[in-house]
């Protein structure tokens, strides 16, 4: 297998402690985890959480536990009047856990005058961290200004900075534009704009999306995977997020408890066998 940084998001996670994540990650023989908060997606918070202090704390946990963290999920709406400063604040707390990469949406399409001047700013603070924010499309079936793969190399192309790329998704394009595209043909379409990659299975069902382990969906995960094996230097998280599924409107349905820690290690453990075995 070709040398590279697989992560495994700590989405399936939701409703434990960090300490604790780190501690089954590390049972599951994981290396690197990709914290995640994304509001409505994950245990609630506020932007309080993004202190010097907390982050002193994660990268102690982070330490003790061997574990290193390569990409950091915090998703917002960057089209908003304060996001390029709650935004910046984001990327300095995962600056200070080793973070390179920062995974966010982009912004609804009709805020995209307000996107563009955040994003001027936030490039110029993520070249400054030595940081690339990557941004991925989103599964909520809002417009958005990266809605599939030719949105997203557009926007990359207009932005114009090496610290800004994507970080493509294929499982959300299931649900943000059910039918429209071959999810994964539009993740190589993406590929060449991406500095990082998710990769997530995705069954729809009456009932909506569900997250289900890799290679058990309709993503073509095998496709993606191949396609990653000619791109070396680019990596990927593993996003399991099981405590949540999609209603068919595409929101985001979080169920009233934890999934149990033996069903997630169960699934990483199969996930990331997947993996490993079809880049060999």
């Amino acid at each position: 297998m070709k040398s590279r940084i697989i992560s495994i998001s700590a989405a399936p996670y939701d409703g434990y402690e960090f300490p604790a994540i780190l501690d089954s990650l590390a049972s599951c023989g994981v290396k690197h985890v990709e914290p995640a908060f994304i509001v409505g997606y994950t245990e609630p918070f506020n932007e309080e959480a993004f202190n010097e202090s907390s982050a002193e704390q994660y990268a102690g946990w982070l330490k003790e536990s061997g574990l290193d963290c390569f990409a950091f999920s915090s998703h917002i709406d960057l089209g908003t009047p304060e996001a390029d400063r709650i935004f910046a604040r984001r990327m300095d707390f995962a600056g200070a856990l080793g973070a390179k990469v920062i995974n966010t949406n982009a912004a609804r399409r009709d805020r995209a005058e307000i996107f563009f001047r955040n994003i001027e700013v936030l490039a110029k603070h993520a070249e400054r961290l030595g940081m690339i924010i990557a941004l991925e499309n989103p599964g909520n079936g809002e417009d958005n200004l990266f809605n599939l793969a030719n949105d997203g190399l557009d926007l990359i192309k207009r932005i114009g900075s090496p610290h800004v790329r994507l970080n493509y998704d294929a499982g959300n394009t299931v649900s943000h534009r059910p039918g429209e595209v071959d999810p994964a043909q539009d993740a190589l379409i993406a590929m060449p704009a991406c500095a990082h990659v998710h990769i997530k299975d995705v069954q729809t069902r009456s009932e909506g999306y569900f997250f289900v382990p890799l290679g058990e969906g309709e993503v073509g995960c095998t496709t993606i995977l191949h396609a990653l094996r000619d791109h070396e230097d680019l990596n990927l998280a593993i996003e399991l997020p099981l405590r949540l599924h999609r209603d068919p409107g595409a929101q985001p349905v979080r169920q009233s408890f934890p999934v149990s820690l033996s069903k997630i290690e169960t699934i990483i453990r199969r996930s990331l066998s997947f993996v490993q075995e079809h880049f060999r």
